[in-house]
């Protein structure tokens, strides 16, 4: 039998065809490197049922382990690996680099393919992520330009224009699915795991061109359930920080706009707003419940911005802010698509 070749983190993923996760759906789902695709030897109920066997006899387990591996292997050749050609190389990984997915590389290099092994699996990529992820955020090298500003001014927005515009932008909120407030979540895109959050901005920054500025937002440590790493809110508390802002009036087109819960059709609007009752008090939330209920959604937005999210916002150089007083500041002139495109067209040619 061909002897399997394993390979040490870090590497070049896109020297191979494809990188193979055949772990089960609910640890793919939780992590895995990105860009992987999943092709499970033992789906969920069968992980199951093999580790509750291995209790009793590890002998049988691993005889039924090795029965539904085959089975398993067998449906992904006739169908996802069917049409491979006969130079695929794809990288494998499971949890540990142990049987799963041993057993999956041996049978895709019995057919003639050039499989290879992660050395260790899934564990030695989260602990090389947490180093490398550090290693790239800390260089004093790679520069950090901070958009900072009211709720609704459209800092996310303006962070969408520079990147069609050819500027390089981590948008956090788009990673953790969230837009870091009470009423930031979107329950049709629930948030990713910790874990997986923490793949998704390694694999962003890994790609940029450290020579490049990178724009980004000024986040709280937290950003709906998912926690900014060390690293990236040292690398934040040191970035440069440009302050953006936006009338009133426009502010609230924006957050009618963007926020799903902003609309008649949200049954949970009023459940989140009763959270703000012990800082906002019982009668402020009453006339926001009215307002709903009177379908006046201009006051509404109007006074939640003025009475709840600008009395929670800290400003950049504050005591207590995690970020730098600003060092210029940009006027969106309204919240059109147009005016996001100049105010980004502004930024680039003061910056570059």
């Amino acid at each position: 039998m061909q002897q399997i070749e394993y390979v040490t983190l870090p590497c070049e993923f896109q020297k191979f065809s494809e990188i193979i996760d055949v772990r089960s759906q609910d640890e793919f789902a939780l992590d895995h490197i990105p860009g992987a695709v999943n092709l499970p030897v033992l789906d969920n109920r069968e992980r199951h049922e093999v580790g509750l066997l291995y209790k009793t006899s590890a002998f049988e387990a691993r005889r039924l382990g090795a029965a539904l591996v085959a089975s398993n292997a067998a449906k992904h050749l006739a169908s996802y690996l069917a049409d491979k050609p006969a130079d695929y190389a794809p990288l494998v990984y499971c949890w540990r680099g142990g049987m799963r997915s041993r057993s999956l590389t041996h049978i895709l290099n019995s057919i003639g393919w050039q499989a290879k092994l992660v050395d260790g699996g899934y564990q030695s990529f989260r602990r090389f992520l947490i180093a490398d992820l550090a290693d790239k955020l800390l260089k004093p090298e790679l520069q950090f330009l901070t958009l900072a500003g009211l709720t609704g001014v459209g800092k996310t927005r303006l962070l969408h224009a520079l990147r069609e515009q050819g500027a390089q932008v981590l948008d956090l909120e788009g990673l953790a699915k969230h837009k870091g407030s009470l009423l930031g979540g979107n329950q049709d895109c629930p948030q990713p795991t910790q874990k997986l959050f923490e793949s998704r901005l390694w694999d962003t920054i890994r790609n940029f061109d450290p020579t490049q500025v990178i724009w980004t937002e000024a986040e709280s440590n937290k950003i709906g359930q998912l926690h900014c790493p060390p690293p990236l809110w040292k690398k934040l508390n040191s970035s440069k920080v440009i302050e953006v802002t936006l009338d009133i009036s426009n502010r609230i087109t924006v957050l009618r706009e963007e926020y799903p819960h902003f609309t008649p059709k949200d049954p949970d609007l009023k459940h989140l707003l009763d959270k703000l009752r012990r800082i906002r008090g019982n009668q402020l939330v009453d006339e926001w419940h009215a307002m709903i209920d009177a379908a006046q959604w201009y006051p509404f937005v109007e006074s939640i911005l003025v009475h709840h999210y600008d009395q929670s916002y800290r400003p950049a150089g504050s005591s207590g802010s995690n970020y730098a007083a600003p060092i210029d500041q940009i006027h969106v002139k309204d919240a059109s698509s147009d005016a996001f495109q100049q105010a980004a067209s502004s930024l680039i040619q003061r910056t570059s």
